[in-house]
Parts: structure tokens; C-alpha cells; sequence
């Protein structure tokens, strides 16, 4: 999925959105009008994002995005988008944290203008570490660079979530705690069962899947600790540099409050996948960068907590990957791009490693 071409995400016409756009604009800034309207090709799986500039005398924001909640009849990844927790949850963060998060301007919860709810926020410059294809393949920009410019922007991007989990209060964010009985990480758990049942309601289920649950009760820390403002999306697929400085956190709808870990293992896990895809590829990729051992390191000394538990929380982490993944190729079967196997497992891209972690063998 990481070397093939993006899966079909939309229905939608993106001329009819720039239309639209420009339409409700006007209602929000009189005389002004959206331009240069475009749908970027890394647009995400999930929800959808607009690039556009206004053209008005003093506009708020002159170059913005536009996060636009999932086409509903696109076979969505997820089976809510809530634009308004991601509005604030962007918020929060910003007021309470040094993380650069891009300022938003315009939250519109009325489907009618685009056909979903959305915000926009202001666009921010710089360059992502791509998915299609994966940073960790040769030809790209943080393949390209030097130990010493990939170390920085690692240690840059673990400070990131260290600053979000030790300078935004709990209570700032206590519209991001899910419901259910138990802990945070129980209620984390349980949301992520519920999230796997619809995936799979009316389709084979995926017996690894069903065994990495068994396998994370095995593995369940005795002491999970306290709930911090986890980002959710955490990896670096969802930071824009200025060189190797990230200047814009984004994509905020996966944000929960959880353990510390949670997130960690989540950053860990991304970029091992993309690894381990680059190398059964037959390349290097970036065996150095992002280990599991270096994140765990610097973390600890930003913030004076030693990860704990991080073989339960990088299984937790393949395993949720799993489940969407899952999903998105039964979306890919839904508009008819593939065939459904006989054995569902091989839909998950990364199986091999999910099983290996089931079996405790994958950190060896």
C-alpha cells in the first residue's frame, strides 16, 4: 500500500468544492473570494484537505487548508468525524503548549456548504516526510540527509511529544476522555475492540487481529500511570519542516487522553513499518533512525519519565495500524480496486510483523 498508487479516498468533485467554497466564504468574509483552489495528491485516507488562498483586501489568513470531515459515501476509515473535537483540540494545545500547532480560523459545523463539517486554518510552509513513497526509500529529502540533520529532527520530533504530555493540563482536555468503565488505557482499549467490530460487521474477521488482543491482555501493564493529552497521529508523517525544524503538528482527530506510551509506541511503531517495508524491498532504508532505544532515551530525559511497557504499547500500536488497514482495504474492495482474499489476514501489509510481536520474537 506504501509503494502502490493511493486508494480511492472521495466521490467528490473537486471543481463543485472550489465552487462551493467560494460561496461560503463570502459569508464569512465579505467580498472575499477562494483561489487556486487545489486537492493535494498526499491528500490523507481519512478525513480530506483543501489548499486554497484568499483574495480580499485584509484577509485573517491569506494562504489556508481546509480539513473537511470524510466523504460519507466514500467508505469512510473512520465511523465518526467529530470536526469540532479536532478544532479543539488544536485550540487547546496551541493556548497551552509551545507546539506549533497551525492556527485555525473558521470552524463550520453546517454539512450544507461542502457537504460535511470542516475548519480552516492557516497553511504552513515547509516540506513532509512522505508515505507514497515511504521516507525511508532512497530519492527523498530525509533519506538524503546527513546523520547529524535525520538526528535533529528526531530529537526535535520526540520533543514534541514531550512538551504536549507535560505542558498541556488534563483538565484542558477533558472533552478527549473516552467513555466506558475502567483506567484510560481500558477505555482505550475497549474504544479500539468497538472500532475493530465495525470494521469488520458483515465481513470475515481477522483471526491475527483477534490475537494481538489476547496478546496485549497477556502483556497488560501492572501500572499504566496517568492520562496525558496524547496527538494520536503521532509520527512524523504529520509534522511540516522548515529544514529539519518542525514548524506545523497536524492531523489532531485520532487525539485521545491516554498514557504517555501510547503515543510512543505509535511514533516507534509508523516508522518501523515503513522500515521493514523498505526492506523487504531490498533497500537499507533508515536502520538508524527513530529506534526504539533512542526515542525511549531522549524521551526520558525531556521529561524525567522512563517509558514503561513498551512491548505491550508498540504491539498496541501495530495493532491498531492493523484495524485500519483492514479498513481501508475493504474500502479498496468496496470501489472495486481489489479482490478479497480467502484469508483476511493478508490484507494487514504488515502481518509478518504483527505476528511476530503476538509471538514476542519481533524485538529480538
Amino acid at each position: 500500500m506504501a509503494t502502490a498508487p493511493r486508494p480511492r479516498t472521495t466521490t467528490r468533485d473537486p471543481e463543485e468544492l472550489a465552487h462551493r467554497l467560494t460561496a461560503w466564504l463570502g459569508t464569512r468574509l465579505p467580498g472575499a473570494k477562494a483561489v487556486g483552489v487545489t486537492v493535494p495528491a498526499s491528500n490523507g485516507l481519512s478525513s480530506e484537505t483543501l489548499l486554497f488562498d484568499i483574495e480580499h483586501p485584509e484577509p485573517p489568513l491569506r494562504s489556508c487548508a481546509l480539513r473537511l470531515a470524510a466523504d460519507p459515501s466514500a467508505y469512510t476509515v473512520f465511523p465518526v468525524y467529530d470536526m469540532v473535537r479536532q478544532y479543539r483540540t488544536m485550540e487547546v494545545v496551541s493556548r497551552f503548549s509551545d507546539l506549533p500547532v497551525p492556527k485555525a480560523q473558521w470552524l463550520e459545523e453546517d454539512p450544507g456548504p461542502l457537504g460535511a463539517p470542516f475548519f480552516v486554518m492557516e497553511r504552513v510552509p515547509g516540506r513532509v516526510p512522505p508515505d507514497v513513497m515511504p521516507y525511508t526509500y532512497e530519492g527523498n529529502w530525509l533519506h538524503a540527509a546527513s546523520d547529524t540533520e535525520r538526528e535533529h529532527l528526531e530529537a526535535a520530533t520526540v520533543g514534541l511529544l514531550a512538551h504536549l504530555h507535560d505542558q498541556v493540563p488534563v483538565r484542558e482536555a477533558a472533552f478527549l476522555e473516552l467513555p466506558g468503565e475502567g483506567d484510560v488505557l481500558r477505555r482505550h482499549v475497549t474504544a479500539q475492540r468497538a472500532y475493530y467490530d465495525w470494521v469488520v460487521d458483515g465481513l470475515a474477521r481477522s483471526p491475527l487481529i483477534e490475537q494481538a488482543f489476547d496478546r496485549l491482555e497477556q502483556l497488560w501493564p501492572a501500572d499504566p500511570g496517568p492520562a496525558v493529552l496524547n496527538w494520536g497521529d503521532a509520527r512524523i508523517g504529520n509534522v511540516i519542516y522548515d529544514g529539519f525544524d518542525p514548524v506545523a503538528v497536524l492531523d489532531w482527530e485520532m487525539a485521545a487522553l491516554a498514557p504517555r506510551e501510547v503515543d510512543l509506541g505509535w511514533t516507534v511503531y509508523l516508522h518501523r513499518f515503513f522500515q521493514d517495508l523498505t526492506v523487504a524491498f531490498g533497500q537499507r532504508g533508515l536502520p538508524d533512525f527513530l529506534r526504539r532505544d533512542q526515542v525511549e532515551a531522549r524521551y526520558a530525559r525531556l521529561t524525567g519519565h522512563t517509558p514503561r511497557d513498551m512491548d505491550f504499547f508498540t504491539l498496541y500500536a501495530a495493532l491498531r495500524h492493523a484495524i485500519v488497514m483492514l479498513r481501508i482495504a475493504y474500502r479498496q474492495a468496496f470501489f472495486g480496486e481489489v479482490d478479497l482474499p480467502a484469508d483476511p489476514d493478508t490484507l494487514i501489509l504488515h502481518h509478518g510483523s504483527l505476528r511476530a510481536m503476538v509471538q514476542g520474537s519481533y524485538w529480538d
